[in-house]
């Protein structure tokens, strides 16, 4: 039982940290170009040469 006051901190700080990437993410514009990202991976740049 004592394990458990170690690891609920942990995790929730865990979460929180991930939370706080998340809305990092979002607010410097990481997901603006979805689509860009997909089609970028069809262009073929060997014609470029």
């Amino acid at each position: 039982m004592s394990g458990l006051t170690y690891l609920i901190p942990i995790a929730l700080g865990m979460g929180l940290i991930g939370l706080a990437a998340f809305f990092w993410a979002m607010r410097t514009g990481q997901y603006e170009d979805m689509e860009g990202a997909a089609n970028r991976i069809l262009i073929d740049d060997e014609d470029e040469l």
